[in-house]
């Protein structure tokens, strides 16, 4: 809030627009909006007075003994004339609105007043902008967007729909790749319902970003649209993705293309969505994963997701094949063995307890996680020691989770 309002004090203060606040960030308008405001009831003497608002008027200050009048005799500069589409006062606002028409500099903030709460500001303000350019409003997708969840921010959002849904396909384009994250999902919903996305181009973007929801929508769309001569290049592209969703889409898709077998590569897979979805399309294929998994785990050393997957899917008899796997010389096998013993339910405190003290700060992670649930089997004497400040961090963590999960009061000193 301090920030917001020493922007606006820099504009009161005659510094220009583009040296008072970043003009190239959507949330710097919203926030010099609200930072006038804050001026307006800390420092009201540097804001545009009533007579600002048409060059002559009666003010009556609240010291003077009788009526002053303010006239302008110069054009306001773009520092005041942001400064009056913020203000307070609505009447300021609106005379703004007609000085602001045709100043490229400004557009951000009538964008924001055709957000207004005020009818005749708002009416003024979506007849300044339905008179720019589509390009022009594009360029400011990121604040329209932002203003959308306004009470009155549908209209901006209204025309920028209509630019990018009925305007070139460049402008939709230029703004697929936006830094700002819900300009590019805006972007790609408008590009999917215009069918400028082919399902090899959906694919390569939902296996390179790092936005969840976009991963969603494009691996979805890539897999719905894709046809027998693409069908290959998309599935592989999918499998081959860090983010785990997108893998479980490409896995998923196997299916589909007929290519069931190859589903086994991904029993072992780190994430668990992804071996479900390998599990899911071998039984369509007819294949029980229960024998494969079994056979995995004899030999854990290069797949040790194989070892949660077989709690996944297994019975309660295969925990004697997990049990002797916590003491494998590989972190991740000792990791993912521990989830496969919690997915069987086959947890035992006196079993367990070793690994609190795993050289793996994960391992002790996971074996924390998995006793919880019997935390007040342990001593309170037993964690207060382990809580010590000489012990290791991971094992302190530990201990203290433990504590707090069994209702004992945290060691002091």
């Amino acid at each position: 809030m301090a920030t917001d309002w020493a922007a606006a004090e820099r504009l009161a203060r005659g510094l220009p627009l583009r040296e008072a606040l970043d003009v190239s960030c959507a949330r710097s308008w919203v926030a010099l909006d609200l930072g006038v405001r804050i001026l307006a009831w800390e420092l009201p003497h540097l804001l545009p007075a009533h007579a600002w608002a048409d060059g002559r008027r009666l003010r009556w200050d609240w010291d003077a003994p009788l009526p002053s009048v303010r006239l302008r005799d110069h054009p306001p500069s773009e520092s005041e004339l942001a400064l009056a589409l913020c203000h307070p006062d609505g009447r300021i606002r609106e005379a703004a609105l007609g000085r602001a028409a045709g100043s490229g500099a400004l557009l951000p903030l009538v964008i924001v007043r055709s957000a207004d709460w005020a009818e005749p500001v708002r009416e003024r303000a979506r007849t300044l902008l339905s008179r720019e350019p589509a390009t022009t409003l594009v360029r400011w997708a990121g604040l329209v967007l932002l203003l959308s969840g306004r009470a009155q921010g549908r209209y901006a959002l209204d025309l920028l729909g209509r630019a990018l849904g009925e305007g070139p396909a460049a402008s939709v384009e230029a703004v697929l790749g936006s830094g700002d994250r819900a300009t590019r999902r805006f972007a790609h919903r408008i590009a999917l319902g215009r069918g400028l996305l082919a399902p090899d181009r959906l694919a390569r973007i939902a296996a390179s970003t790092d936005d969840t929801p976009l991963q969603d929508l494009c691996a979805d769309e890539a897999v719905a649209c894709m046809g027998e001569e693409d069908q290959d290049a998309v599935v592989n592209t999918l499998l081959a993705a860090r983010a785990p969703r997108v893998r479980a889409a490409g896995v998923t898709a196997l299916r589909r293309t007929g290519r069931h077998g190859e589903a086994r590569d991904f029993l072992a897979d780190r994430s668990g969505p992804v071996r479900a979805c390998a599990r899911y399309v071998l039984r369509q294929g007819g294949v029980d994963p229960l024998p494969l998994y079994r056979a995995l785990c004899a030999a854990p050393a290069g797949h040790p997701g194989a070892c949660a997957g077989l709690g996944e899917c297994g019975v309660p008899g295969d925990a004697e094949t997990l049990w002797p796997l916590l003491e494998h010389p590989l972190p991740a096998v000792r990791l993912h063995t521990v989830a496969g013993l919690r997915a069987l339910d086959a947890v035992t405190r006196e079993r367990l307890t070793p690994l609190l003290d795993d050289p793996s700060s994960a391992v002790v992670r996971a074996a924390t996680r998995a006793l919880l649930p019997d935390a007040a089997g342990f001593s309170r004497e037993w964690l207060y020691d382990r809580a010590a400040a000489d012990r290791p961090r991971p094992v302190r963590v530990a201990a203290l989770r433990l504590l707090r999960a069994a209702g004992y009061s945290g060691p002091t000193g």
